[in-house]
């Protein structure tokens, strides 16, 4: 009896006590329904290239990440952040998840050149979808880890195996819901990432000049600036779909071509009577190429009386376009003139012009020893293509349009026929030996032509068609232009003002800034980022705990509350059972004496 007496002080402790039990249960229940964390990976990403050009946004507009990971077939609201492999998504998913979405983050290939050319074809596609808009959410690359392609193949794996659960009839709805309780997902959090515009924006334009060496050096200067002038660009990709230099060969074939005449011009008896001024900019059809734009703006003074547009072309009529004093041949701009991708199928050059040349110009003649130049090597075919500038558009097709723009006759040297082609500003590449020999291949034929056109050969001249001037020591080395290829912007070192300097004379740098209340471009910052993947417990399963919990709660409570009426039950249970009964105690006592 005294067992039970303290138990009935026991239930008048906790008789109506449930604030006190919930006090000492909270802690638990905090402890027990956090989502568990089961492991986590730290990756190096890179966030989705942001810009602006004329007030027109593109690319990443935001950063900050904290999702939960799925694929492209489980997604389905704001919070989620799909993971996957890049050439996995289509078009049409891209466009889904940038509007629905909450982020993404893809894994870049691993092994571009094994792709076959409908795979690589894909891949540029997307990146162009991806470049030509603005997007809200996140989006961040990798670099090819395998760490992350196993995570990624997980989380897809976990999503077939879902689909393939809810398709089959055999598998009960009690069984479902167990294994999305009993499943593992995986949690994205990116920081260090920030998309605030960068304050210290600029562009570089770099340009030198070459001119020919003269024996009474007392009026070189005087002599030269009387020569008539042929100007070489070109421009420097400094970013793509993120901020990766993509491959550079317009600028190796440029430098190039600066090593071949450079040696010309300094030979006394080989000096040609021209001038070539070599103008590299950092600004490509993204930026629209505002590096040329700031360089003209500074050297060309156009008067004119009236400018006006008719059908999409520009017409101009006016006195006439100075450019330091000089008589400008023509303009020769590089743009794509070997392919990124599929430079195995690169056989073509195409000069483009706002307007077709007339016979017996400097143009015309450079086109027809570019002919014949393509033809000798590989039998390269050189095509021309007429392009009117339209002004309408906010983005120039090709950079001799902004040379054009100021009389300046220009034309581009590439290998691409349309200037929408996706190639043109893909971060992506093939097999960098086939690249390098096909950029070796079209800059020998550029300076083969060149040459051509300012030493005068005629080409009716007898035996004109098997002249090769650079040839033994002086043809093209294509360590030279490997050099080059991946050459990088004069804002993160000195490699490319120090290439100038090497080979030309009179280099100068510039930078083009953005103006302070309206700005032709603009770049943003957090270009790299660290990605944050923990390995964690589905939501189903923290609403299954705490469900749980809370059941296990109320059952303790109504335990306790109901304590002394479940003690008098058990109480008059326990005096009535058969061992406690008098007669069962006579019983007891009877068969004690008939023993003795």
């Amino acid at each position: 009896m005294a067992l039970f007496e303290d138990a009935d002080n026991f239930a008048d402790i906790f008789r109506g006590g449930l604030p006190y039990y919930l006090l000492l249960a909270l802690p638990i229940l905090i402890i027990c329904s956090a989502n568990p964390v089961l492991a986590s990976s730290e990756f190096t990403v890179q966030r989705m290239s942001q810009f602006d050009v004329n007030g027109v946004s593109y690319g990443c507009r935001a950063s900050a990440l904290s999702l939960e990971a799925k694929s492209l077939y489980t997604w389905s609201t704001s919070r989620h952040c799909v993971v996957a492999k890049f050439q996995d998504v289509t078009i049409d998913q891209f466009k889904e998840i940038r509007q629905k979405a909450g982020g993404l983050v893809l894994l870049l290939p691993q092994n571009i050149s094994s792709m076959n050319s409908e795979d690589k074809e894909h891949l540029n596609l997307l990146e162009q979808a991806m470049m030509s808009q603005s997007i809200s959410v996140p989006v961040y690359f990798s670099e090819h880890n395998n760490e992350l392609e196993k995570i990624v193949n997980d989380i897809s794996r976990n999503a077939a195996s879902s689909n393939k659960q809810k398709n089959a009839r055999s598998d009960s709805a009690l069984n479902e819901v167990f294994n999305s309780i009993s499943a593992n997902g995986y949690q994205i959090i990116v920081t260090g990432a920030s998309h605030a515009n960068n304050k210290n924006s600029k562009i570089s334009i770099v340009q030198g000049e070459l001119a020919p060496t003269k024996l009474n050096k007392a009026n070189e200067e005087q002599l030269n600036s009387k020569l008539p002038l042929i100007i070489v660009a070109g421009h420097l990709n400094t970013f793509g779909l993120y901020n990766e230099s993509p491959l550079n060969a317009d600028a190796a074939v440029l430098m190039a071509l600066a090593d071949l005449f450079s040696k010309m011009h300094n030979t006394p008896n080989a000096a040609p009577k021209y001038r070539l001024l070599f103008l590299l900019s950092e600004s490509g059809p993204l930026l629209n190429f505002q590096g040329v734009k700031k360089w003209l703006d500074e050297n060309v003074q156009l008067q004119y009386d009236d400018i006006f547009s008719i059908t999409g072309s520009i017409i101009i009529r006016g006195n006439h376009t100075d450019i330091l004093e000089e008589n400008v041949d023509f303009v020769l701009c590089l743009d794509t003139v070997t392919q990124a991708l599929n430079a195995d199928e690169d056989h073509q050059l195409f000069m483009h012009v706002s307007k077709p040349p007339k016979e017996n110009t400097p143009t015309n003649a450079f086109f027809k020893h570019l002919k014949k130049a393509g033809q000798k090597y590989r039998n390269v075919t050189i095509e021309g293509v007429h392009k009117k500038i339209n002004l309408a558009d906010q983005q120039l097709a090709w950079q001799h349009e902004r040379f054009s723009i100021k009389r300046l006759s220009a034309f581009t040297l590439s290998s691409l026929k349309s200037p929408k082609h996706p190639t043109r500003t893909t971060i992506f590449k093939d097999n960098e030996e086939e690249i390098l020999e096909r950029a070796q291949l079209k800059a020998k034929i550029i300076a083969e032509a060149l040459a051509r056109y300012i030493y005068g050969d005629n080409a009716n001249a007898e035996g004109s068609d098997d002249l090769e001037v650079f040839a033994g020591t002086m043809q093209i080395s294509p360590k030279l232009i490997k050099s080059y290829l991946n050459l990088q912007s004069a804002l993160n070192n000195n490699d490319l003002k120090n290439a100038f300097e090497k080979y030309l004379k009179n280099v100068k740098l510039i930078y083009e800034k953005p103006d302070a209340r309206e700005p032709d471009f603009m770049l943003y910052e957090g270009a790299y980022a660290t990605l944050n993947v923990y390995r964690v417990k589905p939501a189903v399963f923290d609403l299954f705990l705490t469900i749980l919990i809370c059941a296990y709660l109320f059952s303790v409570y109504f335990v306790i509350q109901y304590f002394p009426n479940m003690y008098q039950v058990f109480c008059k249970l326990s005096l009535q059972t058969p061992e406690s009964s008098p007669t069962h105690y006579n019983h007891i006592e009877r068969n004690k004496s008939k023993t003795n």
